[in-house]
């Protein structure tokens, strides 16, 4: 009996994939997979009483292969060793969609007016990386770099920057007071200020890698007019608009952000030009010296001498995209009719690790990055350090607003780390075997999306501040209108703008399991060993999934719910209070 369920669902499958196959033997694009999954929906309603049976009597699912390195292993990201959610974990009968495997084949790359790419993308075509050429500009609209500086004097700031940086030469033993010297060349404005007590801690633990790192780094920085000949546009508030650049491109990037070249970046006083914009100069990094930044600069350092090595080169693209949606376009919420999507949750696991090949949640900050240039070190900055390709995002993201999010698809892993906050270390290498798709990015795509900050925790179960992060997290969710719903991944997510910003937890999981089913999107809920919530928010699903409760009807559930705390803020929790509600009114 088995043998013919799996044949017959496979023959079911088949012939849909035949047809669609043979339209795309060239291109797929939206129309056609559009095509193909109207003819296979027409066999979803007779297949759907052998699928539950199927699901009942098949083999547990194993962990799908990621690699794409030859005879290499990736190693464990996971920060807990003891790790057990599985990607292929099945919930209400549905597999959650991972990419590659629900990928859809991408368009040729090319550049558009919501599109920037900072490769020649005739070359691309033809396997090559070039750096696409056009004409720099030094405006508002424009990340200023140093290279294009205007000439105010005798010798030019970026004269100074290559004369300063041509002293760190590989055939001497570089030393921190030579990178100070350096850099405070073309910073005179900061000579007296800036201090590298954090950078000299590190490199008398790690004199020979330090020596040996720097000079590729300067020499990888001098490149910038050959790897970067197009402006790059700052990605403003209430745009939409995309930037691509090779992983090439963002190395020599980020060692000029080491070296401090970026002009007008240091100034953070009201008035400043990027007052709303991360930093995204080291200075700051280099001046505290604490265990937080040595593991901080460990794991920089790890990037840096990979970038840099012999054969190491990386060879793939990155895309940073800027979400925006209007609020005109908000959802009603009262109104929904969705009912909720499929949510797992993981008492064990991590988003970075068993997430794999979903959207993963960075609990941002509103700027970019949070603290990972600075003292912060919790989700979002360990992510950055783990995948020191994001920091890049800093250089031209100004601040979230509440109606937009940044998604990154294609950063790479170079570390493993462990701990929290001051328990945080840098612990090894990674080996990021991740495949890529036919834009050379790899399948890793992220979505930054920044919660309010409650100094008052009462505030977060007001009207106001519900709608504020419903919002947020569709605006986060929300798939590409071009790509159907089989092809768009689940969401791998956890306790979004909790800790430190006092979200609760329990209100947190609903409004995300609310703005997943308006984007039609499953959930992975990632709990950090955090058994008891696990359990409790797992039962709470399958409560509501159970009564078939709508958006729309959990939206008014929690309107209800911020009256009566604001009257009884020591009565019951926000699941107590709906389990009751719904299950009273069940009764009549």
């Amino acid at each position: 009996m088995k043998k013919f369920i799996i044949g017959y669902l496979a023959l079911c499958t088949n012939h849909g994939q035949a047809r669609c196959h043979s339209k795309m033997a060239c291109k797929n694009d939206s129309s056609q997979m559009r095509e193909c999954l109207s003819h296979q929906d027409t066999a979803k309603d007779s297949r759907a009483g052998l699928r539950q049976e199927l699901i009942d009597i098949s083999p547990t699912n194993q962990r799908h292969s990621e690699g794409e390195c030859s005879g290499t292993e990736a190693t464990d990201l996971s920060q807990k060793p003891d790790a057990e959610a599985q990607p292929g974990d099945i919930c209400c009968g549905r597999k959650l969609k991972r990419e590659p495997e629900c990928h859809m084949q991408l368009d040729n790359l090319r550049a558009d007016k919501n599109h920037t790419v900072l490769i020649d993308t005739k070359e691309f075509s033809h396997g090559k990386i070039v750096a696409y050429e056009g004409k720099h500009v030094w405006d508002a609209n424009h990340v200023k770099l140093p290279q294009n500086y205007p000439v105010n004097s005798k010798e030019s700031r970026w004269e100074a920057t290559q004369r300063a940086l041509q002293k760190l030469k590989p055939n001497k033993r570089v030393s921190v007071e030579d990178v100070e010297g350096a850099i405070k060349i073309y910073n005179q404005a900061h000579k007296h200020d800036w201090h590298f007590d954090a950078l000299r801690m590190y490199a008398q633990e790690n004199e020979s890698g330090f020596s040996h790192v720097i000079p590729k780094m300067a020499k990888l920085a001098l490149r910038l007019p050959e790897l970067i000949q197009h402006p790059i546009p700052l990605l403003r508030e209430k745009s939409n608009h995309k930037i691509t650049l090779s992983q090439e491109q963002i190395s020599c990037l980020l060692a000029h952000a080491f070296f401090c070249t970026f002009p007008h970046r240091n100034a953070n006083c009201p008035g400043s030009e990027y007052i709303n914009f991360p930093s995204i100069n080291f200075s700051r990094l280099f001046a505290e010296r604490s265990p937080r930044t040595f593991q901080k600069l460990r794991a920089l350092f790890h990037y840096f001498s990979t970038v840099t090595g012999e054969g190491n080169k990386p060879t793939g693209l990155v895309t940073f995209e800027r979400i925006y949606i209007p609020q005109s376009q908000c959802p009603e919420w009262e109104k929904r009719k969705e009912h909720l999507t499929n949510v797992c949750v993981y008492a064990k696991g991590f988003i970075e690790k068993e997430g794999s090949g979903m959207l993963q949640v960075d609990f941002a900050a509103s700027m970019v990055g949070g603290g990972v240039l600075g003292r912060g070190l919790v989700q979002e900055e360990i992510r950055f350090l783990q995948c020191p390709e994001l920091i890049v995002a800093r250089l031209f993201t100004e601040k979230l607003s509440d109606n937009e999010c940044l998604k990154i698809t294609g950063v790479q892993t170079y570390s493993n780390t462990s701990g929290y906050s001051d328990s945080f270390v840098w612990e090894r290498p990674y080996t990021d075997c991740t495949k890529r798709d036919e834009w050379k990015r790899r399948y890793c795509q992220i979505v930054a999306i920044d919660a309010t900050n409650f100094e008052d925790p009462r505030q977060q179960y007001s009207e106001k501040s519900i709608k504020r992060e419903l919002f947020k997290a569709f605006v986060g969710f929300r798939r590409d209108p071009n790509i159907p719903i089989d092809y768009t991944p689940a969401i791998a997510t956890g306790n979004w703008g909790c800790g430190a910003f006092k979200g609760d937890p329990m209100l947190k999981a609903l409004i995300q399991m609310m703005a997943a089913a308006v984007a039609q999107r499953d959930l992975a809920y990632f709990t950090f060993n955090n058994e008891k919530q696990a359990g409790e928010l797992q039962r709470m699903f399958d409560f509501l999934k159970c009564h078939q409760v709508t958006v729309g009807n959990l939206y008014n559930l929690l309107q209800d719910y911020g009256k009566y705390h604001s009257l009884h803020q020591r009565g019951k929790n926000v699941f107590e209070y709906i389990r009751e509600k719904i299950g009273h009114t069940s009764h009549l």
